[in-house]
């Protein structure tokens, strides 16, 4: 599958037609995609999709199959690790331990013989850039995980590397930690202007960050779009239901523009049909409404609840083994458990995968 940017600069990173097998096994099909300049890339998926294994294609670490890496118009495919002019960040920071804050920063700039007064100045703005000013002197062992990871992210942009690869950077840290970080690396990338290219496995990390997101699966790239683009316009039932929650509702596409299902006719919406008449309509949580409306609708009854501060989910059983998911506001009543409710939605609210 290829995927490529509408840019008219020429672009920082492309990916042409890499493959990695290991015998008769895949972990990666041919794939193609263009990274622009200063963008910020997210290789999304579930473990096995071969997101990881493109990640190590990139800079090096894996010999392809077959295929090219091309950064700035030169290909270097042959090119190993240290030649790339790539930095890596890690999930498990890999900072030298009898190393200072400083020294571990000042590393990669003594390694590629940049004199002391440029090695101070640029860990020193390094430092500055990651909030950590006051701790240069201290120890890897004496930081939170948090500014341990912050270290490990300042010693990759230091030295300004063509592009920065992240191989789920914020998986070790717990959840407020990570939102936390998540804000910290989107204004780095925003002040740095670096080329990142971010692995993770976490929908919510992915919309977060990304200038755009590359789904994979079964070793191939589902998708390849804008956060946005993916969670309104899913082009599989698999993007649909790896980003985000999603009620899908699968049947055959008719001449009369509805989808025929085991449990009734739903409207498709306007103007859009099913190439081969089996298809699926995704419908977000978000977009169900408690009671009839002008559109569908689908009943059932409550099964679960789960209040989430902001919201309330609401869990819906119907037919044999289908759900829905509803997500009701503050202001909005709650039915309650085991109460029957239909609910409805608008027919272009829906979008129809094949």
């Amino acid at each position: 599958m290829t995927t490529r940017q509408n840019d008219s600069s020429p672009p920082k990173l492309e990916v042409e037609g890499l493959c990695k097998r290991y015998g008769a096994t895949t972990a990666l099909e041919p794939s193609s995609l263009s990274v622009a300049e200063g963008e910020f890339l997210t290789l999304l998926g579930p473990s096995g999709s071969g997101k990881t294994t493109l990640l190590q294609l990139i800079c090096g670490l894996v010999e392809a199959t077959q295929g090219r890496v091309v950064i700035d118009g030169r290909d270097q495919s042959d090119m190993p690790v240290h030649q790339r002019d790539i930095g890596l960040v890690f999930q498990h920071y890999a900072l030298f331990p009898h190393l200072t804050v400083a020294e571990n920063i000042a590393f990669p700039l003594k390694m590629r013989g940049r004199p002391a007064a440029v090695v101070e100045s640029q860990v020193k703005g390094a430092l500055d850039m990651v909030h950590l000013g006051h701790l240069g002197a201290r120890f890897p062992r004496e930081l939170s995980g948090g500014q341990q990871q912050r270290v490990a992210l300042a010693r990759c942009f230091v030295y300004q590397p063509s592009i920065i690869l992240m191989d789920e950077p914020l998986g070790a840290l717990d959840k407020k930690l990570r939102e936390q970080m998540q804000i910290e690396i989107k204004r780095l990338h925003r002040e740095s202007g670096a080329t990142i290219i971010y692995v993770t496995h976490d929908q919510e990390e992915a919309l977060a960050l990304s200038d755009r997101i590359c789904l994979m699966n079964h070793a191939r790239i589902e998708q390849l779009g804008t956060p946005r683009e993916i969670y309104e316009r899913p082009r599989t039932a698999f993007a649909a239901d790896f980003i985000g929650i999603s009620n899908i509702l699968r049947g055959k596409a008719e001449a009369d523009g509805t989808l025929a299902t085991q449990h009734g006719r739903f409207a498709l919406p306007q103007g859009v049909r099913c190439a081969n008449g089996e298809g699926a309509l995704v419908i977000r949580p978000e977009h169900l409404r408690l009671g009839l409306c002008d559109g569908n609708h689908i009943s059932g009854r409550v099964a679960e609840i789960v209040y989430a501060g902001s919201e309330t989910r609401v869990i819906a059983a119907f037919g044999e083994d289908g759900q829905f998911i509803l997500r009701l506001g503050p202001d909005e009543a709650v039915p309650g458990l085991g109460d029957e409710i239909v609910a409805g939605w608008a027919s272009d609210r829906a979008v129809l995968v094949g």
